[in-house]
């Protein structure tokens, strides 16, 4: 715990918060804004279609993506039954979430492209928005696999709910919480980072990639 808590540590997890205040709340408002654009305002209503990060950032999971680098925000309410095809749109909903953070890992991966492109001059000030820039990246690169793991409240496990046969579906819903408290065990011992944190590096590196900057 004393590695957690270590100046240095501590200063990274300063630099990591826009990254992780900018992937919670794009996050969320895709969930919110594809359920809204496909028929269902349960969202929009709750006041959960912005961007304004109080509305969607949960304690819980917000300590535990600084702490063990993996966290989650507060999820968006969906009454699938005021969608027309309401398996297809859910996995569209689901999907929407950790598009986003794709997406932010480019753009940001594009600004300090724009950085070396421009020469912009090496001082302190342009090292830590560069580093900010870069943590980005990796926490909107980390929350969109993360994301997309099939496990109960995931946004992946609503697509494996609505590709798996019913009578499987049903099944695997009943044991959610206790696939809940297993993956928060592997999250507070570092199994499930060590597991998802070569794809995490693979997907740095391919966003990085299209910039050509690896």
């Amino acid at each position: 715990m004393g590695d957690i808590f270590s100046i240095e540590a501590l200063k990274m997890m300063l630099y990591a918060l826009p990254g992780i205040i900018l992937g919670f709340s794009f996050h969320e408002f895709a969930h919110a804004f594809t359920a809204y654009k496909l028929g269902d305002d349960t969202a929009k209503n709750q006041g959960r279609l912005t961007l304004d990060p109080v509305a969607h950032i949960d304690p819980v999971g917000f300590i535990m993506l600084l702490l063990v680098h993996f966290g989650w925000a507060k999820p968006v309410p969906v009454n699938t039954r005021n969608f027309k095809y309401p398996k297809r749109d859910d996995m569209l909903v689901s999907i929407a979430g950790p598009i986003s953070n794709f997406l932010i890992a480019i753009l940001l991966a594009g600004i300090i492209k724009l950085f070396i492109v421009f020469n912009v001059p090496d001082n302190f000030f342009v090292q830590t928005i560069a580093t900010v820039i870069g943590l980005g990246v990796v926490v909107n690169i980390g929350l969109g696999i993360f994301n997309l793991l099939p496990i109960p409240p995931l946004d992946g496990s609503h697509l494996l709910f609505n590709l798996l046969p019913p009578k499987y579906s049903y099944k695997l819903m009943e044991y959610s919480n206790v696939i809940m408290i297993i993956m928060l065990v592997l999250l507070f011992t570092g199994v499930l980072g060590g597991i998802i944190g070569p794809a995490i590096e693979w997907g740095v590196g391919l966003v990085y990639g299209i910039y050509g900057i690896m």
